[in-house]
């Protein structure tokens, strides 16, 4: 199959929008948002996610509890599981139109104009899961690096730092945010026929004969001498 500049371009984006939904997945549900190592006790490592906080023994052990409580948590992490959440089915939602509405995936009864706007709404689903991505990451880690300069904790008291988990989100915003442009920008240049053949799987072979053809002409007859 041959493909022409939007059918790359939407290749492309639905490749990125795969990516950056599974890293989003991922970042959601690993309680790797926040790291605490223990100067008095370095045989014990703390990690803190949405759902769990976890120690990590030396010997390999992992021992997690899940939060008993949902208004126990402090305000960032209620607001990230909230829209860590929105952003895994605003996500799903992008990648599954952004799917039926490429060029190569064809449904009968769809025009070329409506897989156009549906192309579109896709990629702003996709851009809405990416800010639903990055903006609960880049609280945290706001908060994190607060909490950590602040000057009314004494210094001998254990720090939060940043966990594997933020960088997986602010990763997955990327693949979002870069995914949801290609999109738009796809459903903009797109036109309202079908494609160029070029972009087709099988082209269509004429059916008339090598004398019938344009470009063919046809011997003139011959004038035969009637004899009376």
């Amino acid at each position: 199959m041959a493909w022409n500049f939007n059918g790359k371009i939407q290749l492309g984006a639905l490749l990125l929008s795969l990516l950056g939904w599974i890293c989003s997945c991922v970042t959601t549900a690993v309680p790797l948002w926040k790291n605490l190592n223990l100067e008095l006790n370095e045989m014990e490592n703390w990690s803190m996610g949405l759902w769990e906080v976890c120690v990590i023994q030396e010997e390999g052990a992992i021992v997690c509890k899940t939060f008993e409580s949902f208004l126990a948590l402090p305000q960032e992490f209620r607001a990230s599981r909230i829209l860590m959440l929105a952003s895994n089915g605003l996500g799903f939602l992008g990648l599954l139109l952004s799917s039926l509405a490429s060029d190569c995936f064809q449904l009968q009864g769809v025009s070329w104009g409506l897989k156009k706007w549906l192309r579109f709404l896709s990629g702003v689903l996709v851009e809405v899961a990416a800010a639903s991505t990055l903006f609960p990451v880049s609280w945290v880690a706001y908060s994190t690096v607060q909490d950590f300069w602040d000057e009314h904790i004494p210094d001998i008291v254990p720090r939060w730092e940043f966990g594997e988990a933020l960088f997986l989100g602010w990763v997955a915003g990327v693949f979002l945010v870069i995914s949801g442009l290609l999109l738009i920008c796809s459903a903009w240049i797109a036109k309202d026929e079908p494609p160029s053949p070029p972009n087709a799987c099988l082209l269509a072979l004429p059916t008339q004969g090598p004398a019938e053809m344009p470009g063919h002409f046809r011997s003139p007859p011959k004038h035969r001498n009637l004899v009376i």
